[in-house]
């Protein structure tokens, strides 16, 4: 039973309501995830560095420093510890606020008030998406290189830091140059669980991989816009 508890995936939750806090404890643990709770921002980072968790779950309003500048943080924190998914936990609930939550890295977004179910649900979702891929390869193409072992990206050879979530959309992309993908295609193939993701996240995420892998994002290479229609990877000779 120990060797279970220590194997499961530990969640950092940071949220300062205390009935809140409470619930999302619970819901979780009951699923079987370790769960290290924060009331402020403060030590958060620090604690992540000397022990991993496998997902962040943020609420943005919060004492110390809000979510939207820890979220910053953790991305510019190293390879390893930016690569780790984060769900932001929060009351704003417009679409200007879920897309400046992606654009700051987030990995999805649950609102207030949320039903325990649509919480776990949300958690299982993104930590599947952050599963590398079934099979190792190592696909190179024009000045990209995409280990999928080790789920990196280099660019002009430097690497370039990642969330799972674009390297997962890139991967999938790279993998099958030429073809032409639906925005709901791409949800169904890289997000999997569709049911609260909107197609507006693809077009987030194609443009922060566009500022990470393009030498001008404004005229992409790689990661064209197919009018109309959705994307597809370029290959360049």
């Amino acid at each position: 039973m120990n060797g279970t508890a220590k194997s499961s995936p530990k969640i950092f939750v940071v949220e300062d309501d205390v009935d809140i806090a409470r619930l999302v404890r619970h819901s979780l643990e009951s699923a079987g995830y370790r769960i290290r709770a924060f009331s402020t921002t403060h030590g958060v980072l620090l604690d992540a560095q000397k022990e991993r968790p496998s997902l962040f779950l943020l609420d943005i309003m919060v004492p110390g420093g809000d979510g939207l500048d820890l979220c910053r943080q953790i991305r510019q924190a190293g390879a390893l510890l930016s690569m780790t998914p984060i769900i932001f936990l929060t009351a704003k609930t417009s679409e200007v606020d879920r897309i400046l939550g992606l654009e700051m890295g987030a990995d999805d977004y649950v609102t207030k008030p949320f039903s325990p179910r649509e919480l776990v649900a949300r958690v299982k979702a993104v930590l599947r998406r952050c599963e590398p891929p079934l099979t190792p390869d190592v696909i190179t193409v024009g000045e990209l290189q995409i280990n999928t072992a080790a789920m990196t990206l280099s660019v002009r050879g430097n690497p370039a830091v990642t969330t799972a979530t674009e390297f997962r959309l890139l991967h999938y992309l790279a993998q099958r140059p030429g073809r032409v993908f639906t925005r709901d295609q791409l949800l169904d193939a890289v997000w999997r669980d569709t049911t609260f993701v909107s197609p507006r996240s693809v077009d987030v995420y194609v443009r922060k991989l566009r500022e990470k892998i393009e030498q001008d994002p404004e005229k992409p290479q790689y990661l064209k816009t197919v009018r109309g229609t959705g994307y597809r990877f370029e290959v360049i000779k």
